[in-house]
């Protein structure tokens, strides 16, 4: 593949990380337990006798949000990735490279409200960097580490998954989409539907988490007894996240496009900006595979949080493929590669 067919923006295909990526990850090692690949969030190694989780993702800031907003979310999408293995994060590690023009009082805000965050969920920051220099822009002002730590058996990975483990997905398409239409255009979206609809739209933006997804899937049980993988719904959301975390377990997938829940307010926003909500970002969705008999044990326990979600559908044998049902009709489920949001985001913006 030529390096002309990587997507103008967002991640980066299986196919470029295959060929650039994953056969050059520098000194090989026997304590890696879950190392690099396309379609899973988190790295697990072996430090004595336990289990170490380690994720790698950009500080994402956008001020237009409001700071306490804004950092409230950085955190979360830091910490969505980290619970994806089932560990519980504990540590931080953060580098903020910072444009010149931020202000100590805007700074100010925006760390009181990371750390509040961190201590709500548990997670010490250890160390980091923090500096202001040229030609550093919102949002991407730096990256992070989480940490998590657990015993050897506490951890899930998608090669844990088998055939006939069920899929439910918590929340439906497109939560992060809405959540930041809602949050950045509210005139737009209420001299469309209205002012109790864009306030109630609004607060989807703090939906766009996975961490009590995640740790309130696991307390069911894990592996055989349980969860074997999960997976959040982020670039190319519902769509991409399921091709990926199928390609991660080596399996197909079958699913059955009108199970899967939906938030109020996404389809309305989703059409008025011209979107497709299943492939479209969606930081807050979650992918669980689960061993049969426990998947309604899984849903029941996500309910009692407030949590919406449904069975979906399975994992299949890999010579199955990966197939969608919508309306009774079997198709191909395909990865987007290009998430349609950043488009439409760029697009509103410049009008």
């Amino acid at each position: 593949m030529e390096m002309n067919q990587i997507p103008e923006i967002g991640k980066i295909s299986p196919e470029i990380f295959n060929e650039l990526i994953f056969p050059r990850l520098g000194t090989k090692s026997e304590k890696i337990l879950v190392g690099p690949q396309h379609g899973v969030d988190v790295g697990i190694v072996e430090i004595g006798d336990k289990a170490v989780s380690f994720t790698c993702d950009p500080v994402f800031i956008v001020p237009e949000y409001g700071w306490e907003r804004a950092a409230w979310f950085a955190i979360h999408i830091l910490a969505s990735d980290a619970v994806t293995c089932g560990l519980k994060p504990k540590f931080l590690s953060i580098d903020l490279n910072l444009p010149m023009e931020m202000t100590k009082e805007q700074l100010e805000i925006m760390w009181d409200t990371m750390h509040r965050e961190c201590e709500r969920l548990g997670i010490s920051v250890i160390c980091g960097h923090t500096a202001r220099y040229e030609n550093c822009h919102y949002p991407m002002v730096g990256g992070a580490t989480v940490i998590g730590v657990g015993d050897k058996d506490e951890y899930v990975t998608p090669r844990m998954a088998k055939a006939r483990d069920k899929i439910i997905i918590t929340k439906g398409p497109a939560i992060e989409a809405t959540g930041i239409f809602a949050t950045m255009f509210p005139q737009l979206v209420e001299e469309k539907f209205g002012l109790s609809f864009s306030q109630k739209a609004q607060q989807i933006f703090y939906k766009m988490s996975v961490v009590e997804d995640a740790m309130t899937a696991v307390s069911v049980g894990i592996r055989d007894n349980g969860v074997t993988a999960m997976h959040d719904a982020t670039e190319c959301g519902i769509w991409g996240g399921l091709y990926e975390l199928a390609q991660a377990a080596g399996l197909g997938v079958r699913i059955e496009k009108e199970q899967i829940v939906v938030e109020d307010c996404v389809k309305e926003i989703c059409s008025y900006f011209d979107i497709d909500p299943y492939a479209s970002i969606s930081e807050g969705t979650l992918i669980i595979s689960c061993r049969e008999y426990k998947a309604h044990k899984v849903v029941e326990a996500l309910f009692r949080k407030g949590i919406k979600c449904s069975i979906v559908g399975e994992l299949t044998e890999s010579n199955e493929g990966m197939v969608l049902i919508e309306r009774g009709k079997e198709k191909r489920l395909e990865h987007p590669i290009v998430d349609p949001f950043w488009k439409a985001f760029y697009g509103a913006l410049e009008k």
